[in-house]
């Protein structure tokens, strides 16, 4: 077991009330997450548990406790080494939120594979990506999906096997077997003990807007449930457990398991810590969220800023309507002030925000320890050693100052690398520290206060678009010369992805159609919202499009007009 002390040097000096017990890191040598979060509970009161809710608009409500969910996964992970799927080979997973998703992803960590979660909003392009980038053997999907792509995979990449969930028929694709998930987990026999991995080794593998306009994946260790641990304590608000058949605490998340803010925020952490996780499945309605506060007496409530703020405008939910709810969180992207005053008025509770990133999970937040100070990010979380830099000598700049985020590289909440690009790895990974390309000052207080990225990454919903993955994608379309992809603000904490496309000579482009070619190619949460036709594009002399200048005064035609 290592243990280490890590503290900001050069972070201000806290104010009296900011004051916390110094942290210090204990990783054990040998951690599985899918053991962590399920067998763990075995021989106590716990397992009786019940450890997730499904809430599906068209199935009804589910539910596993503790102790099947640790059978099932562990059957899950000797139904991998029936197939002969090895240690460190690669399990897809896109699903919807339900009793499989933690079945796929935690059993795969069991047997010693690496769980890559995908969402199902990607389209069968992106997930072809994916599965050949990943080089996945297996891919677990429910078989609507599997009906609509299963297709388009046969014989792309080294996909063996489809684990398939839902009800009806699985179709039968060259090249690729397919099996019943249900039917294929009764059938298995004597289960082998889980892997033992240890916490160096990778666990999961998660997809991230990248530059150069693919996904770039991102591999985390299973250390990082260890490194989430000061979030546990001073982001979450977890009640004293006394060990009982019941969890004091039941948890809403608004997201899908697939995003990293959700794997962590609604399965790994609280599941660690044997509370009772509520998800849902449906359509995006606001009304949905305090009905399933109320329902199931949740006591915390995690979301995006976004839905907070539909909440507030589409229903008339306040405090009397979700008594029991303590305490909620968001993150995702930046919280308003506004939003942040209306929920504190109409509901009598605060939310507290984080920040963080698929490498480094949510590292950056308030706590229930300091006062909130709205628009501020709060504060690096005790035990992350978080510095702000110069990019170039990498040195502490002064308090107030603006400087990039760094993280020690042996904070164990960090990703190991990004997933077959060594260079980049390396760019980012520098004289030990990983340089997170966000930046942040520092106020005299010691409240930090986040000040984005210096790139063009898109954030639209909660959602991270990488505007090169966009305008590669609508540059191949026959008729399109040139795109530039940017965010369009339409509102108050209203930001659109838009694209704009210039067209060949002599080709006429069609706004409308754009937009469907684009939601053809591209997951929803990507496709422009708004597609302009231009002539051409503000240019520095070197010919480089000046993002920044682009306006709908340069457009000829748009969309929805």
């Amino acid at each position: 077991m290592t243990s280490v002390v890590n503290q900001s040097s050069n972070a201000p000096l806290m104010p009296e009330f900011a004051k916390l017990p110094e942290w210090k890191w204990s990783v054990p040598e040998f951690l599985n997450i899918g053991v962590a979060c399920t067998d763990a509970h075995l021989g106590s009161p716990v397992a009786e548990r019940v450890a997730m809710i499904v809430e599906d608009d068209a199935l009804g409500t589910s539910s596993i406790t503790y102790r099947d969910l640790a059978a099932r996964t562990t059957r899950f992970a000797q139904l991998l080494r029936a197939l002969g799927i090895a240690r460190g080979e690669r399990v897809l997973v896109r699903l919807p939120n339900s009793i499989e998703y933690p079945t796929a992803f935690f059993g795969a960590m069991k047997r010693g594979a690496i769980a890559v979660p995908t969402s199902t909003l990607l389209t069968a392009d992106e997930v072809e990506y994916l599965a050949a980038d990943s080089e996945a053997h297996v891919i677990v999907i429910d078989k609507a999906a599997w009906r609509a792509m299963g297709a388009k995979l046969a014989g792309k990449g080294p996909l063996k096997y489809a684990l398939l969930t839902g009800a009806g028929p699985g179709p039968e694709v060259p090249g690729i077997r397919s099996l019943d998930l249900t039917e294929a987990l009764a059938a298995v026999g004597r289960c082998e003990a889980p892997e033992k991995t240890r916490a160096s080794d990778p666990a999961y593998l998660v997809y991230t807007s990248g530059t150069t306009g693919y996904p770039k994946g991102v591999l985390h260790a299973h250390r990082s449930l260890v490194g989430r641990e000061p979030a546990s304590r001073y982001w979450f608000d977890f009640a004293p457990d006394g060990g009982g058949a019941e969890s004091p605490d039941r948890i809403v998340h608004s997201g899908k398991f697939n995003w990293t803010y959700v794997l962590g925020s609604a399965l790994m952490d609280p599941l660690r810590h044997g509370k009772t996780v509520i998800a849902h499945e449906g359509r995006n309605d606001a009304a949905a969220w305090p009905r399933l506060i109320a329902k199931h007496g949740a006591t915390i409530f995690i979301g995006v800023p976004t839905v907070y703020r539909q909440i507030l405008q589409k229903t008339d939910a306040g405090r009397a309507q979700v008594p029991t709810l303590r305490h909620c969180m968001s993150a995702g992207e930046h919280l308003s002030d506004d939003v942040f005053a209306q929920w504190k008025a109409r509901f009598g509770l605060d939310i507290y925000e984080a920040v963080g990133m698929s490498e480094f999970s949510y590292y950056l937040s308030q706590s229930k320890h300091r006062p909130i100070r709205p628009g501020s990010a709060g504060f690096p979380q005790p035990g992350h050693g978080v510095e702000l830099l110069d990019p170039e000598t990498l040195q502490p700049v002064a308090r107030g100052a603006e400087g990039m985020i760094a993280i020690p590289e042996d904070d164990p909440g960090l990703f190991l690398e990004y997933w077959n690009l060594p260079e980049e790895t390396a760019q980012a990974k520098r004289d030990g520290w990983f340089l997170t390309g966000d930046y942040a000052r520092y106020d005299e207080d010691g409240y930090l206060w986040f000040l984005g990225r210096r790139d063009d990454i898109i954030k639209s919903f909660g959602y991270r678009v990488s505007p090169y993955e966009v305008e590669r994608v609508m540059k191949s379309h026959p008729d399109v010369a040139d795109c530039a992809c940017i965010a369009e603000d339409v509102g108050p904490d209203k930001r659109l992805v838009v694209a704009y496309v210039i067209p060949h000579e002599g080709a006429a482009i069609e706004p409308e159609a754009m937009l469907a070619f684009a939601r053809e190619h591209l997951a929803a949460y990507k496709a422009p919202k708004v597609v302009y036709v231009a002539r051409d594009f503000p240019r520095t002399r070197n010919g480089k499009i000046l993002r920044r200048d682009i306006t709908p005064a340069i457009a000829t035609a748009r969309s929805g007009t």
